[in-house]
């Protein structure tokens, strides 16, 4: 994943602190590709940031993360602490799990999700 972002800086410390990530890479003032970059791992994903123009707008678009329900208070907090504006989800049903939705510092939306593919699928058939 590649998110083009105003400040390196900002989106890298809002990477190590909410998401635990690891840089592995950055490009300093050397430009091996459109911008500047610095690369990061959560567990076994690699996400890029690209120094650039921040996206104009908000939508629902997002990328979500899934997290254990006992940690969901945690990343709150973590995202909070960071003054980062967390937005009101969608309604759920009964068993859906729970999520934190919120913006980075570009407009970008990010959610953290409690719940499985698995058990939204069978939530959606009504077997739970």
């Amino acid at each position: 994943m590649t998110f083009i972002v105003k400040s390196l800086d900002k989106m890298e410390n809002l990477l190590v602190n909410i998401f635990d990530a690891r840089k592995v890479y950055d490009s300093g003032d050397k430009l091996f590709s459109l911008s500047k970059e610095r690369f990061f791992l959560i567990n076994d994903i690699w996400i890029a940031i690209m120094e650039g123009d921040s996206l104009t707008s908000r939508t629902y678009n997002h990328i979500a993360f899934k997290i254990n329900e006992d940690d969901f208070h945690n990343y709150l907090e973590r995202i909070q602490s960071l003054g980062l504006e967390v937005s009101q989800g969608r309604s759920r049903v009964k068993g859906e799990g729970l999520s934190i939705y919120f913006y980075d510092y570009d407009n970008h939306m990010f959610e953290l999700h409690t719940g499985n593919l698995q058990e939204r699928l069978q939530r959606y058939k009504g077997d739970t």
